[in-house]
């Protein structure tokens, strides 16, 4: 793999949410299996919990958790060969600009690793402009490259940057029935969509309702995370709450968990538009994606267009699996092999060459005079991406509070005390 270190390649991981770990996390794995990961966990309302971080299972070398600020303070060619960014497109643009400054006159310095999480079905335009700059911007299927390509090239920004590979959570085993367990349907909710009580009860009554009409399945509803808790996406209705007042049958549970080792045991995966969906097409598992509040772009379900995989709740009862199109999922990462190949090689490229020219974001004080000093203020840096003395990130209570002592420990501790001791727990299917 590299060459620039005569050890194991060097790889930070900056994430701001347990979604975002997850992924940049395995980006880091698949650039080189055996790297050294170091985890800056960004201080902020969805920090991940003990919880979280013991249910994903992910260990790291360190694993602290910092500010933005302390991540520039921290973060150079003397500490890391790459900086994996798994933030939110402002978080991104701020580091950018924060990393541009740091390593200002230095011959050497970090390769620069962002893209997305999942599905980019909202803001296309704004999230890519705010990832431009780094060496490599990573884009989930052909696809995501193909648009990716036309928004760079719409603004005459370099498209070179971008890089086709695939989720890296996408594996396990190809689906095969099991007889000697009941039919089960996982309904993998989403913190953000839809958003309004109404329409969450809606979906929770017809899931309440398919367990009734077949009281030989067991209907899963998977839960992102408990009430207190974040993701990437504030929940301001959790389902937790929502399902206590409709008398649920005893074949439906509610469920944590790794989403990996739920989909070993899914004959059926129900979602509106989450990433889950393509975790079970990649599997061959059937999915259905509910239009019961309609093919909407508020709601993401736009995106599987062409998948073959619409459907209502009112089919589903009446025994309907959907089965995807081979050359929608063939176009849209996630069928057959990933195409890892073409990131490793551009990441060794860029470790091969002697020096790298200094980082250009896409928006400057020059091109962006009125949007791009405030993204940078949120993030505590001032415009020409210097901290600002005396800035601190808003908490949010005791939660983050408990959060930030937790994981100033070393990952090894938190690795240790979190998936030996808690994982177990959380992926007994507990009913609520």
């Amino acid at each position: 793999m590299p060459t620039r270190t005569s050890g194991p390649l060097r790889v930070t991981v900056i994430a701001d949410s347990d979604t975002r770990w997850k992924w940049g996390a395995l980006v880091a794995r698949r650039i080189d299996p055996g790297a050294r990961l170091d985890a800056r966990l960004l201080r902020g309302r969805a920090t991940p919990t003990p919880r979280q971080l013991a249910e994903l299972g992910i260990p790291a070398d360190t694993m602290v958790e910092r500010t933005a600020a302390e991540i520039l303070a921290e973060t150079s060619a003397d500490t890391c060969d790459v900086v994996v960014v798994s933030c939110v497109g402002g978080t991104c643009q701020a580091l950018l600009h924060g990393f541009h400054r740091a390593w200002a006159g230095r011959a050497r310095r970090p390769v620069v690793v962002t893209g997305y999480v999942g599905v980019v079905y909202e803001k296309l335009t704004d999230g890519l402009l705010l990832r431009a700059g780094a060496d490599v911007v990573l884009a989930n299927s052909a696809d995501d490259a193909r648009r990716f390509r036309e928004v760079y090239e719409g603004v005459g920004h370099r498209t070179g940057s971008i890089v086709e590979t695939a989720l890296p959570f996408l594996g396990g085993d190809r689906y095969e029935p099991d007889e000697t367990r009941p039919f089960t349907v996982t309904f993998a909710v989403q913190p953000s969509v839809p958003d309004s009580r109404k329409d969450r009860l809606h979906l929770l009554r017809r899931a309440v309702a398919h367990a009734r009409l077949h009281p030989r399945r067991e209907v899963l509803v998977k839960l992102r995370s408990k009430p207190g808790e974040h993701t990437t996406h504030i929940e301001e209705q959790p389902y937790q709450k929502l399902v206590a007042d409709l008398d649920p049958p005893d074949n439906l549970r509610l469920v944590y968990g790794n989403m990996a080792d739920v989909l070993d045991r899914t004959d059926l995966l129900v979602t509106v538009s989450s990433t889950a969906a393509l975790e079970s097409l990649h599997r061959g598992i059937s999915t259905a994606v509910l239009t019961d509040l309609g093919i909407r772009e508020s709601l993401g379900n736009h995106h599987f267009l062409g998948s073959g995989c619409y459907a209502s709740w009112d089919e589903l009862d009446d025994g309907h699996l959907p089965r995807a199109s081979a050359e929608w999922t063939s176009t849209h990462g996630v069928e057959g092999a990933a195409p890892y190949a073409a990131l490793r090689g551009r990441v060794a490229a860029l470790l091969d060459e002697e020096a790298l020219p200094p980082l250009e974001p896409y928006y400057t004080l020059r091109t962006a005079p009125g949007y791009l000093p405030g993204v940078l203020a949120r993030h505590g840096l001032d415009p020409t991406g210097e901290p600002i003395a005396g800035f601190a990130p808003r908490e949010a209570g005791p939660v983050r509070s408990a959060v930030r002592d937790f994981v100033r420990n070393s990952a090894r501790s938190a690795y240790r005390q979190g998936v030996q001791r808690v994982a177990p727990a959380i992926r007994r299917w507990g009913q609520l």
